[in-house]
């Protein structure tokens, strides 16, 4: 995926990184005690397999949170099936109607297999959007919101406000409409941060 207001572009363009995941693991040896839990985010974390790595990951002590954009629901399975995750973030990134426009990708009904999935699996989960006003507006949000309630989601809903940044891929300023929370549905705990 390519979102205009991804912070990551770094990681996202990235040809390789700068650590093996050799290195991670004995930098959080030397964490063991200090930190409770490991965040998995990217990018999109689930590019790479991730059972092994989890795997030490867990064997060392800690909690381990995937932050994901749906786009693998056979690893989010495997990972789930074999409770290597204590807790998933599920970005949802548009209705179907713009999900190519925001992501650049035509991966809705990938993403929907992920969330179909966690909302059968046993394990907590939440689901969030990052909201730019210029590029999704309160009929775009309720769109969100009635597909989550029709399919069983009863969680909060997580909204995100879109913070600029100088690196975002989109080299997106900060919106110029104005979100009116008012005009969102009710149905579900919807949580603005």
């Amino acid at each position: 995926m390519r979102c205009a207001y991804c912070y990551n572009a770094d990681i996202v363009y990235a040809k390789n990184g700068s650590q093996t995941l050799g290195d991670v693991l004995e930098f959080l040896k030397t964490r063991i005690g200090l930190l409770d839990a490991v965040v998995l985010s990217g990018g999109e974390a689930t590019t790479h397999n991730l059972v092994e790595f989890c795997k030490e990951v867990k064997k060392l002590g800690f909690k381990i949170k995937l932050d994901t954009n749906g786009t693998n629901p056979s690893q989010v399975k495997q990972l789930v099936e074999k409770q290597l995750l204590n807790y998933i973030a599920l970005d949802y990134k548009a209705p179907q109607n713009k999900f190519q426009t925001i992501t650049k990708s035509n991966k809705y009904n990938t993403f929907s297999k992920t969330l179909e999935y966690l909302l059968d699996a046993e394990i907590d989960f939440e689901v969030r959007t990052t909201l730019h006003a210029d590029l999704l507006d309160e009929e775009d949000i309720n769109e969100i919101i009635l597909d989550l309630r029709v399919r069983g989601y009863q969680n909060s809903y997580y909204i995100q406000k879109f913070m600029p940044t100088e690196t975002n891929i989109g080299n997106l300023p900060t919106p110029t409409k104005q979100f009116d929370k008012n005009l969102l549905d009710g149905g579900l705990d919807i949580v603005f941060r």
